[in-house]
């Protein structure tokens, strides 16, 4: 069954798997409405959610042309949908009084984006930042109705497919065990049960849909998983209602806040505008990406960032991909490594259109696929096909910073065509010994003189090639397929799970 999960998840973007587990919510809500379950009627639910979805829209088209800046239409349809589960859909004959909270918290969440910003980033969370608005202006606040118990257990699955999707696990968790503290402890002090406190927290207030939706949001959340966790837990904490300073009392979104300006302190990332400076074949229909930005990045090797596209059509997977960054952080241009299929995608179509000078928007800069701290453990490197990008990062870094480790790649891939980045892997060699064991998967392909390995990574190739195997850390980065097929492998050696890292980023 999980595996059919994963199958789904890894075909579907993050962004899109969002916008369906948000209209998903909005049809269950709208037959509980007509079934008379909640008090709204449905037509209210589903016209409001339109009305606001498409306010966001119109108003996110006309301030990215404004700021000259590429437009991610999925992006303000969740901005839309969000408000539209968390502002009380009108009652029936009163759409018209609802208009001005209807339209201005749209609008209020596609304005911060371009206006509340850090080196052109946005940095509160579009959704929370407008309510706050629009409760201190218009004195209209967000109900969060989609936090009752009929809605919980929609609310629930969608989320943990959502989290899974993410792998944002960690942070969730520690929001909402934080947040439970707080509230149950509240809850005892005022002589209500912990029984009584912990139900009326899960089933009567929007814990778990602000944790699953509106604390995940990408743009807003810190790049590394500790920072995170922390992150998580600071919010959890200011989440309860009862925490207060002086008169202000905490609302969902106002904690939401207060820990965006967290996340801006550690992680003070921005938006960047990378300018194509040239595109190099590096294999069989593989090319790096080679882009000038506008400013220096501290990054890690092994990370990814968001990329989004601000002309040419795009299909139903929209106009932005994450892709792990190729160059080095002591390398000043900005790096990707890119595979292409007979049948790719419109962004990619766009992407290889793309000629010198044309520009593309960098944002979201995350992972924690790197190297560790300690420069004595050693390493093994399990590479598929384009999945070698990352190590491509770590040992360029290698080379420039002269910080050997000891390391062994074992690089897989389908043909002789396919494999990038031999130059550097043979410097590599000869600078520190890092020695490559390549693979090739496609039998009929074989080169007559070949002298490596053949066939997929199995366990008794890396027994044969590497001795030494207990006694190194594995990063395993590739197509999903291999991901998987690699940690069975190693798993089946007794390689324990705090010695095998994968690369991963959503949307993969």
């Amino acid at each position: 069954m999980l595996n059919l999960i994963d199958n789904y998840l890894n075909g579907t973007t993050m962004y899109r798997l969002i916008v369906y587990y948000l209209v998903a919510l909005l049809l269950v809500a709208s037959w509980f409405g007509f079934l008379g379950v909640i008090p709204y009627n449905p037509f209210a639910i589903l016209g409001s959610a339109l009305f606001m979805s498409s306010v966001a829209y119109l108003v996110n088209v006309l301030f990215s042309k404004t700021f000259e800046t590429p437009a991610n239409i999925e992006s303000a349809l969740i901005t839309g949908l969000i408000l539209s589960l968390i502002i009380s859909p009108p009652a029936v004959g009163s759409f018209v009084n609802a208009l001005p909270f209807l339209i201005w918290a749209p609008v209020l969440a596609m304005a911060t984006k371009y206006i509340l910003t850090w080196r052109k980033k946005h940095v509160f969370n579009p959704a929370a930042v407008a309510v706050v608005i629009t409760e201190a202006s218009l004195g209209l606040s967000a109900t969060w109705w989609v936090g009752t118990q009929s809605m919980m257990i929609f609310v629930l699955l969608g989320g943990l497919l959502l989290v899974r999707k993410m792998r944002r696990g960690a942070m969730v968790l520690s929001f909402i065990l934080s947040a439970l503290v707080v509230m149950l402890s509240v809850g005892v002090m005022k002589g209500t049960d912990i029984t009584s406190s912990f139900s009326r927290t899960i089933f009567q207030t929007p814990i778990l849909f602000f944790a699953f939706v509106m604390l995940t949001e990408p743009l807003t959340t810190p790049a590394r998983k500790w920072g995170r966790v922390c992150y998580g837990t600071f919010v959890g904490l200011l989440f309860a209602p009862a925490v207060h300073i002086w008169s202000v009392y905490s609302t969902p979104e106002l904690a939401l806040l207060v820990g965006n300006l967290f996340t801006l302190f550690v992680s003070p990332s921005g938006k960047l505008m990378g300018v194509l400076k040239e595109k190099i074949l590096v294999a069989t229909n593989t090319y790096d990406f080679v882009f000038n930005v506008n400013r220096r990045i501290c990054f890690v090797s092994g990370q990814y960032m968001s990329w989004t596209q601000g002309t040419g059509p795009t299909d139903d997977r929209g106009n932005r991909r994450y892709f792990t960054i190729a160059s080095s952080p002591t390398e000043h241009d900005l790096r990707v490594g890119i595979k292409f299929y007979p049948k790719s995608s419109t962004f990619k179509s766009n992407l290889l259109a793309m000629n010198v000078g044309d520009s593309i928007a960098v944002t979201e800069l995350s992972g924690d696929f790197v190297l560790p701290r300690n420069e004595k453990k050693k390493l093994i490197f399990l590479a598929g096909g384009i999945g070698v990008t990352p190590f491509r990062s770590m040992i360029k870094y290698m080379i420039d910073t002269k910080k050997f480790r000891d390391t062994i790649m074992v690089y897989s891939n389908n043909t002789i065509d396919d494999i990038a980045y031999t130059d550097m892997l043979d410097e590599a060699y000869e600078l520190f010994g890092l020695r490559t064991v390549y693979t090739l998967t496609d039998m009929k392909s074989l080169p007559p003189l070949w002298k490596g390995r053949t066939g997929y990574i199995n366990a008794r190739m890396i027994a044969e090639e590497i001795p030494d195997f207990r006694e190194r850390i594995f990063y395993i980065s590739g197509p999903h397929v291999f991901v998987e097929g690699s940690e069975k492998t190693l798993r089946s050696l007794g390689v324990p799970s705090s010695c095998i890292k994968t690369d991963y980023f959503p949307g993969f």
